[in-house]
């Protein structure tokens, strides 16, 4: 069975992680992992009892160990869980966690919890997998930013809307504490389940239980009747208190690569916390794990909505620059209508921001090409949509300072090929037998071959004329590109094809046509 730990071996055999085992000081953790090329297991950790990982899902090759898949398939396997998810099962065990404290016994401190940027407000928790049950919606899952505040107190960033504040909402109207088991160290697909934007109402655990092939396995908390992960390394048995948004905390080093503001959320109180003796403190270190881990959500939500509005999609890029939640790129097979199409649907997509369309000729994932296209199919005047006054993401730091929720301006580009113009205006240069050369073959240092270099013999009057009527045979059948007609009488050296043309051209029997191919005039022309 897929665990935190059976992960934990995959990147180790794999040679993604790294375990440290010189004594290391946790303000040292964030800055240490942001200079690895793997993910860090820090084994001591100096005033504190359990080890910290991080840096595990910040790199494309260890979010598909996860999975067990190319990265590639990750949106597919998405796509997959999202038709055929796997309802949670409920068992009665605990996992591994033996370690119990409750009451005055809980104290949050003893969690070796880092700051991860200069500005930070505190240690912050930040791969909670938060649960909460709601009687009318069942089960909710996601993924929050808990500051340490005290021994047992904490913040919980839920400033931007989503499915848990509007539990909250709901119990604060009711004057009453919602229940939530925060489960830190799950399986990734866990995690990365927990962060699909879901509607209210649908399991984010049964996708997750899609991902993996089976069911989510639910244990039992013992202060709350909320269920909690039963694999987790350490599970929090906490409430958010009825305080509203009226606590300061931050500032947060945000997916946005920035810092964001000091900002307004609830009191979380943890009334127990459990844990395997050999417990694995995982901190997600910002911002890299979270942006990477949003990327193929973006991809299978884009498709979903792509494929309703009867575009064809061949590949889709929600860019890294873009903090994998703002930019994508989508290629498509294109029909008159489908680009506009295509980017009023994907602007719709939660709080993707930019968008921009082009052929399936494009590599999604080379800039250069992207920027290219940009180049050489745009007129802005023509292929440029701006949408205003549509709903935002506040982290946006571009947007004007507001008290609500945030508008913001949405782009679409085209950047395909536009109708009515030439194709052959888009053919790409090519090298003629590119295919079949090798670069190595020619400084291999051996010496010159006299016999093939130097010089080329004269060129004999019978081979020319031989030469020149092959040619005027072939241009009888068909219009052809001078590549194609030197590499159709290969058995010629170049020079005699180059000359043969020459002749045909000095006597009037060739031209070319729009797109460049030699043609046979006729000879009553």
């Amino acid at each position: 069975m897929e665990t935190f730990r059976t992960f934990l071996d995959a990147l180790r055999d794999a040679g993604e992680l790294v375990d440290v085992h010189k004594a290391v000081d946790v303000r040292h953790v964030a800055a240490l992992v942001d200079q690895a090329s793997t993910a860090l297991l820090f084994h001591r950790v100096t005033g504190y009892d359990l080890p910290i990982v991080s840096g595990l899902l910040n790199d494309r090759k260890r979010i598909a160990l996860s999975a067990g898949c190319d990265y590639a398939a990750m949106e597919q396997r998405l796509s997959r869980a999202l038709d055929h998810p796997i309802e949670p099962l409920e068992v009665d065990d605990g996992g591994e966690r033996r370690w119990f404290r409750e009451g005055a016994a809980v104290d949050l401190f003893d969690l070796p919890v880092p700051v991860f940027s200069e500005y930070d407000g505190g240690p912050t928790i930040t791969a909670g997998v938060t649960l909460a049950y709601d009687p009318e919606h069942g089960l909710n899952a996601g993924t929050y930013r808990f500051q340490v505040k005290e021994r047992n107190l904490t913040g919980i960033d839920i400033v931007t809307p989503n499915n848990l504040r509007r539990l909250a909402e709901k119990a604060l109207a009711a004057n009453a504490p919602l229940p939530i088991s925060i489960n830190i160290g799950t399986h990734p697909l866990e995690l990365m389940a927990s962060l699909y934007k879901a509607p209210l109402g649908r399991n984010e655990l049964a996708i997750a239980g899609g991902m993996m092939g089976r069911a989510v396995r639910l244990g039992p908390c013992r202060t709350i009747d909320t269920p909690c992960l039963a694999e987790a390394e350490i599970v929090l048995e906490a409430e958010i208190l009825p305080t509203g948004w009226t606590r300061q905390e931050g500032r947060f080093g945000e997916m946005t690569r920035l810092m964001g503001d000091v900002h307004y959320n609830p009191h979380v109180r943890v009334k127990a916390v459990s844990r395997r003796e050999d417990a694995i403190y995982y901190a997600l270190h910002m911002p890299w794990e979270n942006i990477w881990i949003k990327e193929h959500g973006f991809q299978a939500v884009l498709r979903r909505v792509l494929d309703a509005a009867g575009v064809t999609v061949t590949a889709v890029n929600v860019t890294p620059g873009g903090c994998c939640h703002w930019h994508a790129i989508i290629a498509i097979r294109k029909q008159p209508g489908d680009p506009q199409n295509a980017i009023m649907a994907a602007l719709s997509v939660a709080d993707l921001k930019h968008v921009v369309i082009v052929d399936d000729d494009i590599d999604v994932y080379d800039a250069m090409e992207v920027e290219w296209a940009m180049a050489t199919r745009v007129q802005a005047d023509r292929d440029i949509t701006i949408l205003s006054d549509a709903r935002s993401k506040p982290l946006d730091p571009s947007l004007p300072l507001s008290d609500g929720i945030p508008t913001t301006a949405k782009m679409g580009i085209d950047a395909t090929i536009p109708d009515g113009v030439p194709r052959a205006r888009y053919e790409r240069i090519t090298y003629p037998h590119a295919d079949e050369l090798d670069l190595g073959n020619y400084l291999d240092g051996a010496a010159m071959d006299e016999e093939t270099s130097g010089a080329g013999g004269a060129v004999g009057r019978a081979d020319l004329v031989a030469t020149v009527a092959r040619i005027r045979g072939l241009l009888a059948l068909r219009a052809m590109y001078f590549n194609d007609i030197a590499q159709a009488v290969a058995g010629d050296d170049f020079q005699s094809v180059a000359r043969a043309m020459g002749e045909l051209h000095a006597a009037g029997e060739i031209d070319q046509d729009d797109v460049g191919r030699y043609r046979l005039l006729p000879p009553d022309r």
